[in-house]
């Protein structure tokens, strides 16, 4: 059966290397591909790779379901909660033949990996996060008669997902776009790539989206019938929609539910988790720079460059932007969801003695409670090299402690700085260490 090998879409977007083919952004990959980074050639060390030694020595095994193939193995043994389910009606995977709004792609995530499912698919696609490789792609084969194996991505799909909507790194992104009844975007109407700054109504064209939001109004659940005027949608029709039994047959899904705010946490950290490789790619790239550099001209070997410490700055300080929410778009309408996510993902979080964690969601005007990335917690930011980490952690705690006040911030209140500071402190005591 065609694995169709270099075509996996990163399952939440919106592009593909088939519907967009090559473009200028594209030949960034160039350079990760090279060395320090070596990005196709390096050994991975994510919960794919991991997964798939356990079942070549026998440790695990999928067990294969004649409905779902092997999600519903996979999902567990990944310890990804079917409550994360969100739903693509758009034909944007390579799997578009079976993909429609009377069909929609299901896509199910933690904070390390997502899972495409699409029905009757020949493959699971699948994204994972590697701590020094950014996102990883992988397909694995819908069929029993072949022993399970995740079959990594070779290279086609950073074509799209390696551009400057995923910050120029191997990453994943959530698109909107305008989708007609068939489930085709109307590629010439533009698309827009969203995360927790963009604007409510730009959100989630060519998805569905169980919950309430008000009187907010977003491109959900709805499909743009006028060619020649794509961009006037019913919005209201598709509008604080808490069943979707009455659109396609949900029965084949594992929940009948597109969450609004698995969504909203979707979109948030697969651009958090872009930024972050950012900034290690950009640390590497600059330190290897300079080790030749300094072995040409008889320099000593931890001499850092001027050039290097403004991208450790540059790179820095994007991440440090994102990881607190500057530039959030604010809620004018409280958002609930329809399933157990909300809960469920609040709970995992490590939480102060006062009970707090920055997993706690406010969903009034903002996201979360307390207005700092939880991937501040991942192997991630943890295996960031150390010069730009250090940069982070020094302009973090100058954040927190008010001696930067300046207006990148003003989204922090007095009381948020505080509160950030406590809970970190006392959950990831060894963040301030030198």
């Amino acid at each position: 059966m065609p694995r169709y090998l270099g075509q996996t879409v990163v399952v939440w977007g919106i592009a593909t290397a088939i519907l967009f083919g090559l473009n200028a952004n594209a030949l960034a990959q160039l350079e990760f591909e090279k060395a320090p980074i070596n990005y196709g050639d390096a050994p991975t060390e994510n919960p794919i790779s991991e997964l798939q030694s356990k079942l070549d020595a026998g440790q695990v095994r999928l067990e294969f379901d004649e409905q779902r193939g092997y999600l519903p193995a996979v999902l567990k043994l990944l310890d990804i909660s079917p409550a994360s389910q969100v739903l693509v009606k758009s034909k944007t995977s390579f799997q578009l033949r079976r993909i429609s709004p009377r069909h929609p792609r299901a896509l199910y995530f933690n904070d390390e990996s997502y899972i495409g499912w699409v029905q009757g698919g020949d493959v699971l696609e699948v994204m994972t996060t590697d701590p020094q490789l950014g996102e990883v792609f992988y397909t694995l084969s819908q069929d029993l008669d072949e022993p399970p194996q995740f079959v990594r991505d070779q290279g086609q799909c950073i074509i799209c997902h390696a551009s400057s909507r995923t910050q120029g790194v191997p990453g994943g992104l959530v698109r909107s776009a305008f989708v007609d009844a068939g489930g085709q975007p109307h590629f010439g109407s533009g698309t827009f790539n969203i995360d927790h700054r963009s604007p409510f109504e730009k959100r989630w064209g060519g998805w569905y989206v169980t919950g309430t939001h008000g009187t907010m109004r977003h491109m959900g659940n709805v499909v743009s019938e006028n060619k020649r005027k794509p961009e006037e949608l019913d919005r209201e029709a598709g509008a604080n929609v808490t069943d979707l039994s009455g659109r396609f047959n949900v029965s084949p899904y594992l929940t009948p539910h597109s969450d609004i705010v698995a969504l909203m946490v979707l979109e948030h950290q697969t651009q958090m988790q872009n930024f972050l490789t950012l900034a290690n790619f950009e640390s590497r790239y600059t330190a290897h720079s300079d080790s030749i550099m300094n072995a040409a001209l008889d320099r000593p070997p931890e001499y850092e460059s001027g050039a290097t410490k403004r991208r450790t700055a540059a790179a820095g300080e994007k991440l440090l932007r994102y990881l607190l929410f500057a530039d959030e778009f604010q809620l004018t309408a409280p958002v609930k969801g329809t399933t157990e996510f909300a809960a469920e993902f609040s709970q995992q979080g490590p939480r102060d003695s006062r009970g707090r964690s920055l997993r706690d969601f406010d969903l009034q005007t903002r996201m979360f409670k307390y207005p700092c990335s939880y991937l501040i917690y991942s192997a991630s930011f943890d295996q960031l090299p150390d010069p730009v980490k250090r940069y982070v952690v020094r302009r973090l705690k100058e954040v927190l402690t008010a001696q930067d006040t300046n207006d990148d911030f003003s989204n922090l209140t007095a009381e948020d700085r505080q509160a950030i500071l406590e809970i970190l402190t006392e959950t990831k005591p060894d963040l301030w260490q030198p």
